[in-house]
């Protein structure tokens, strides 16, 4: 940013994307509504006819500008007093918002139609440019204001670790009852303290890779709470146990090594200074060479035949993890290798077409190429189902086996009769699945097809490797004591962590599915973890509701409904010619998070209690707010009939998000007032995908049309680029809530386009 007052604003601005990533959406929403008015202000100039209505309208919007930005700079003024760090470079950038604020206000501070220069004054109309650079210059200095404050965010995400790690310490080293117990409740404390921070950050990231992270990391402290309890006290009953000493130790090694992990991910920094890159899957790697191959269409010399042979061999390298597995049949290994053969021939033949084509000194693909290119990548699409059908057919057959938990149940049994010999069987038998279930996990996270349930996949891989190992020694220690109570309680509560691992399975199998089906988009809200509510000192989450017969079925009704909309949302978005436009990608989000609320009314899922169904709502009205955001952008491009039926429609959606939220914000207590609340939560849901449901179609339609139209008169823009009037209704205030902004980055692009001009 600038050095000194004095600075210029292109200059504050200019360093903007690289000083100052916005990595929430708590700042990004922020900005919404200030971006919004500005760009109004700036837009207003492609009016031909200035009107007194107009000239009215200019002038509140820029006082209302500046009053918002005074009273915003007072609280970030007030801000930088409490936090001496912070101090300089929060008061510069509040003498630069509020010098921008001033700069719009005298710009914007017109006379008349006919003469609204009239005392000599630079104004909006007669300074393009000052206008322009004012308004960088404000969005520059907010910005910086808002990640400033964002820090403190951070600050006390690690002053409370810190705490954590002070008190577990303490803990490590205590050696009497008493002592435990007194220290043991100030960490319950500290550790909802920490819960409700990361949680909310978690919750507050814009990126899924580091929300999955933070999912992980957060699920491991939540899980090893109850077990430092219980391995502590198993310690200190038994203190020359050397099997218990080792339980305890793990555990703790567990928990610092997940605390850290959250502040890596919150301070986006690493010990060891790289960036945490995930391994590569065969999904990813598919993807790429069909990637590559598809290209030659476009460009036949954009590759060379050295390069995909390489990126094929890549793939085929990949598919050892299954084909060397002893628990791979005969059969789906043979399916594989074939199948990787098919492709290599499929490649030479491709070759062979493509060197032909290059001889022929062709523009584009030769009719044989475009088939070869087609062969090759249903060949290797092929190879992907098979992988998938095998990764996920394995895990469901694994869990089918583990239902009854033989093993486990056989190790408490024998433990508690004090043979150690039978446990040392059983023990043998448990490193088996544990080493049978990692490897299903590493098999999964090849086949599951976002960045996120890859996470999760390697998440549950280190979750069997480390607690296979705890259960022995945890066994081991109720052997050697079989009348202790305590080492009993120890040894339950890790099978619990183990039976509780293979139900997270189940659950990502079926999101993997979702995935390959394509049923589900992105799984935006999977990895999402309820916001911290009242939590005991061991963190157990709420217990779920119990609803009568009648309510039950009331429920399910709701839900089954709502399982049909979203079936048609995604139905709908298979039509989309664009499925990356941001208005399919916010319905299908909504599609998932729907679908989410569905799996609650069956008992299913992750929304375990009313408290996760209602966090869940508040989201779902969130991202409701962001479609009626991008259904604001594109009327301005429409004509006035189909403006006026999508502006219907968007208010009718503002009003239902707007109910939602309301409703998932309001508190209740008793069994009734939740039944009610969880009603009326999914039954504005409900009607929220009803109206999504019939715009999606209508929107296809219209951007098609829109589309056409521009490609007919031989447009130099894509419709989605074209600058577009603004009205007196946006300059006068009406839908100036933030609505019509679909990203900062989009505006602060607008921004620097017109200063160019």
């Amino acid at each position: 940013m600038a050095s000194s007052p004095s600075s210029s604003s292109s200059s504050s601005a200019g360093n903007l994307d690289s000083a100052l990533e916005i990595k929430t959406r708590s700042v990004e929403q922020t900005l919404i509504p200030l971006v919004s008015q500005i760009t109004t202000l700036i837009n207003h100039k492609d009016r031909p006819k200035k009107t007194e209505r107009t000239l009215r309208a200019i002038q509140r919007v820029g006082q209302a500008v500046n009053v918002a930005v005074g009273r915003f700079v007072t609280v970030g003024e007030a801000i930088a007093v409490e936090n001496e760090e912070l101090k300089e470079e929060m008061g510069l950038a509040c003498f630069e918002a509020r010098r921008a604020g001033d700069a719009i206000a005298q710009l914007t501070d017109v006379v008349s139609v006919e003469q609204p220069e009239l005392d000599g004054r630079a104004t909006i109309f007669s300074d393009k440019t000052a206008m322009v650079k004012a308004a960088r210059m404000l969005l520059s200095s907010v910005t910086k204001v808002l990640v400033l404050a964002d820090r403190i965010v951070i600050k006390q995400i690690i002053t409370s670790r810190n705490k954590v790690l002070v008190t577990l310490d303490h803990l490590e080293t205590v050696s009497s009852f008493q002592e435990f117990v007194q220290i043991f409740s100030q960490f319950g404390n500290e550790m909802v303290e920490f819960a409700h921070l990361t949680g909310d950050r978690q919750n507050d990231l814009k990126d899924e890779k580091k929300k999955a992270r933070m999912a992980a990391a957060r699920a491991v402290l939540e899980k090893c709470t109850m077990m430092l309890l219980t391995a502590s006290k198993t310690c200190l009953r038994h203190p020359d146990c050397e099997s218990a000493r080792n339980n305890k130790d793990a555990v703790f090694h567990r928990m610092r090594f997940a605390l850290e992990q959250v502040i890596e991910i919150v301070t986006d920094t690493r010990p060891s200074g790289d960036a945490q890159v995930l391994p590569v899957s065969i999904y990813s790697r598919i993807n790429h060479f069909k990637g590559k191959v598809e290209s030659l269409r476009d460009e036949l010399c954009a590759l060379t035949p050295e390069s995909l042979h390489s990126h094929l061999e890549g793939v085929v390298e990949q598919t050892e993890d299954f084909t060397d597995s002893a628990y791979t049949s005969h059969e789906h290994r043979e399916g594989i290798l074939q199948l990787c053969r098919a492709a290599r021939q499929e490649l030479q033949q491709l070759v062979c077409d493509w060197t032909h084509a290059l001889s022929l000194k062709a523009n584009e693909a030769t009719e044989e190429m475009e088939l070869s290119i087609l062969k090759t990548c249903q060949t290797v699409s092929e190879l992907r189902r098979e992988l998938h059908k095998v990764a996920v057919g394995r895990a469901a057959d694994l869990l089918k086996c583990h239902t009854d938990h033989i093993v486990l149940k056989a190790l408490k049994g024998s433990g508690g009769d004090g043979n150690l010999e039978v446990v040392t069987e059983y023990s043998r038998k448990l490193t088996e699945q544990k080493e049978h279930l990692v490897e299903i996990c590493r098999l999964l996270r090849h086949v599951s097809g976002t960045e996120p349930l890859e996470i999760t996949c390697i998440h549950a891989e280190e979750t069997f490797k480390v607690i296979g190992p705890q259960i022995i020694s945890a066994a081991q220690t109720l052997a050697l004591h079989p009348s202790s109570k305590i080492a009993k309680e120890n040894l339950d509560v890790f099978c619990e962590a183990w039976e509780s691992q293979l139900n997270d399975i189940a659950i990502l199998l079926r999101e993997i599915n979702d995935v390959f089906e394509g049923r589900r988009g992105d799984k935006k809200t999977y990895l999402s973890l309820p916001r911290p509510g009242k939590h005991s000192a061991n963190l157990k989450m709420a217990k779920a509701a119990k609803f009568d017969a009648e309510e039950q079925t009331t429920i399910a009704k709701l839900g089954l409904e709502l399982r049909l909309l979203t079936s048609d949302v995604d139905a709908e978005s298979e039509k989309w010619e664009d499925r990356e436009h941001e208005i399919i990608r916010q319905g299908q989000s909504l599609s998932s998070m729907a679908y989410s609320m569905y799996l609650f009314t069956r008992g299913e899922g992750l929304l375990k209690t009313t408290l996760d169904l209602f966090h869940q709502a508040e989201m779902f009205s969130e991202e409701g707010f962001q479609l009626c955001s991008s259904l604001q952008a594109l009327t301005s491009q429409l004509g006035e009939e189909e403006r006026t039926v999508i502006m219907l429609e968007m208010e009718k959606l503002m009003s239902l998000c707007q109910q939602l939220q309301v409703t998932a914000k309001s508190v209740v207590q008793g069994k009734t007032a939740t039944f009610q609340k969880v009603d009326s939560s999914i039954q504005n849901t409900k009607n929220i995908m009803t109206v999504v449901v019939y715009l999606l179609p209508l929107l296809n339609k219209l951007i098609r049309k829109y589309k056409s139209e521009l490609t007919n008169v031989g447009s130099p823009q894509s419709w989605k680029d074209k600058q577009s009037p603004v009205n007196d209704d946006q300059l006068n205030g009406k839908n100036t809530n933030g609505f019509g902004v679909k990203a900062l980055e989009y505006h602060m692009t607008s921004l620097t386009f017109l200063e160019s001009k």
